[in-house]
């Protein structure tokens, strides 16, 4: 396997850290992380899906870098994202003697790497993480940035915290290993970072599978990086326009089930929206939302929302999503291809229409 990678930097004020993006990644994750790490007892955090394929060589890796690592697997899907099996996550650490000075390690794709983050942020108050994001969604989304959290009954995401990595290890070999539907469901991100940030990203869409896709998840994870590293908390309004596609397919995802709609399919669903949105509202000249709609729809991912989820449910669902301030809807819409802004102008009843448009 090649040792040469590419490296995307976090430039973040206080806890900067690096994207190392490439194949062949995995074997040499345990010398990678000396580098920014005293080598001490870990865990890592997986799913009974990825462990498998993965874990071996992940675990081989660090004990012969030094490290003192334990494998612990969940049920693979976002059902393992709850407060209950991060509760049972903390005991099961300390049963094997991890304490503040231990690291752990999230092998996995975005419930893996969300769920694992949350559990180091509050285990002995604080521990280090690393990820190893093994999905295309978590790659160039979700292992950067330091967004941890777990679900609750009432909405996505909703219970958290900040919590940076010290490191990010995305071996693009663990993609030639990901069920069709878990690849295509990734590159509905891809496609919003290309629709608020680098519109010539869009030429390169869908991509082939059989390539080195190194090259696209890194641009994807630079474009990740630069909007964290200017707005780490969600503070300045920056980091909101990373939920592009999110605030509608938030609400759809959670009332169709966790696991019934990918996380994936239900952007791709709520993009078609914001899509329509920004025409009608920003002046978003139809040509281009209907060449993004055409991509979508060549990636494979859904852009119409199923017949049995109630607009009632989606809109009482939207209501409790993070994206609503104070009771009025921060919606990202696009003016242009390759830029976004975040508008406080879409009413209740622009969402209403939109979602019908959608059925």
């Amino acid at each position: 396997m090649s040792s040469e990678h590419l490296t995307v930097p976090v430039a973040l004020r206080d806890n900067p850290y690096d994207v190392l993006v490439g194949r062949g990644l995995l074997e040499q994750a345990g010398a990678l992380s000396t580098k920014v790490i005293t080598p001490s007892r870990c865990a890592v955090i997986s799913d009974d899906q990825v462990a498998p394929l993965h874990a071996e060589n992940l675990l081989a890796s660090l004990n012969n870098a030094g490290f003192d690592a334990h494998l612990i697997t969940v049920p693979a899907g976002e059902a393992s994202k709850s407060m209950e099996m991060a509760a049972s996550l903390c005991d099961r650490l300390i049963s094997i003697g991890l304490d503040r000075k231990s690291v752990l390690f999230a092998l996995g794709g975005g419930v893996i790497g969300d769920l694992a983050g949350f559990v180091a942020s509050i285990h002995y108050r604080g521990i280090p993480i690393i990820q190893v994001p093994s999905t295309v969604v978590a790659q160039v989304d979700s292992s950067i940035g330091g967004k941890t959290g777990v679900n609750s009954p009432l909405g996505k995401n909703l219970i958290g915290t900040f919590h940076q990595p010290r490191l990010v290890i995305s071996d693009t070999t663990l993609l030639d290993t990901l069920p069709e539907r878990i690849f295509r469901e990734g590159l509905a991100e891809v496609i919003k970072h290309a629709v608020i940030a680098d519109a010539t990203m869009l030429a390169t869409l869908p991509p082939a599978r059989t390539g080195d896709l190194s090259q696209l998840i890194a641009d994807n994870a630079m474009i990740k990086s630069r909007i964290v590293a200017e707005d780490q908390f969600e503070t300045k309004g920056t980091r909101a326009l990373l939920n592009f596609g999110h605030t509608l397919g938030h609400a759809i995802e959670a009332v169709a089930g966790y696991g019934t709609l990918s996380h994936g399919e239900c952007v791709a669903i709520g993009m078609i929206a914001a899509l329509n949105l920004s025409v009608s509202i920003a002046g978003l000249p139809q040509a281009q939302a209907d060449r993004v709609k055409a991509i979508i729809t060549a990636c494979g991912l859904p852009t119409s929302v199923p017949g049995d989820l109630g607009e009632d449910k989606i809109l009482a669902a939207l209501s409790r999503d993070k994206k609503f301030d104070r009771g009025a809807i921060r919606f990202v819409l696009t003016k242009e291809l390759g830029t976004a802004f975040l508008s406080n102008k879409v009413t209740l009843e622009d969402v209403t229409e939109a979602l019908r448009r959608l059925k």
